[in-house]
């Protein structure tokens, strides 16, 4: 392990915006699961939780254009989080927090309706594994639980022709869940989801620029 990581590994202990369950720890009930709102961030605002967020670009810029929300990114890599804690730190965002764990223990960080929309911004498209994709039938469900009954807002943005494809055709409409936006190529048409869609990680603003299109879905699991 190269000293950089492990640099960013104790600076992580530092940070009062990370909370820490590794791969090898199963945080059967995080501490704050269920008081997210009035005992971190101090307010009722909803929270907004963006799953694999890698280095948090996507939860920062997010935060930075709504402070009337709270946002939480979800990753398993400490050392990519080390990144969104320090930029949000640094920037004294109050409306940002960071959860390092498996995506399969959401269940165990947040409490049933605690989160109302969710974001899965450029997942890996695990072309072998479906059921480990973060927008598989499996990972609905555990979502369906933290997400408030019938209101629950699910958004998908990827470069992955596959994984788009995938979850629209074999998930999303099989199911019946209610479509609110659906787009194979983002940025050829207005989108009714305003800046939330629109706003670019720096890998995306690399893709583009490579012409690769961004395909976009938002559905309820109603």
């Amino acid at each position: 392990m190269g000293k950089n990581k492990l640099a960013k590994f104790k600076e992580n202990l530092e940070f009062k915006n990370l909370f820490q369950f590794p791969a090898t720890i199963s945080p059967w009930q995080a501490p704050l699961r269920g008081r997210w709102k009035e005992s971190y961030f101090g307010n009722g605002n909803p929270v907004v939780l963006e799953m694999g967020c890698g280095k948090g670009d996507y939860t920062v810029g997010l935060a930075r254009n709504n402070p009337g929300k709270n946002f939480a990114g979800l990753d398993i890599k400490g050392a990519r989080l080390w990144r969104g804690c320090k930029t949000a730190s640094e920037e004294a965002l109050p409306n940002v927090v960071f959860v390092r764990t498996r995506a399969e223990f959401i269940e165990r960080v947040f409490a049933p309706g605690e989160v109302s929309e969710i974001w899965i911004t450029f997942p890996d498209p695990e072309p072998s594994k479906p059921a480990k994709r973060l927008c598989s039938p499996v990972f609905l469900e555990r979502y369906r639980k933290i997400l408030p009954e019938g209101k629950g807002i699910v958004h998908l943005k990827t470069d992955d022709t596959g994984l788009y494809e995938y979850c629209l055709d074999e998930v999303v409409k099989p199911a019946g869940y209610e479509i609110i936006f659906n787009t194979a190529d983002l940025y050829a048409e207005p989108s009714p989801m305003g800046d939330a869609s629109r706003f670019q990680t720096t890998y995306e603003r690399r893709w583009l620029a490579e012409g690769r299109k961004i395909k976009y879905l938002a559905f309820k699991l109603a």
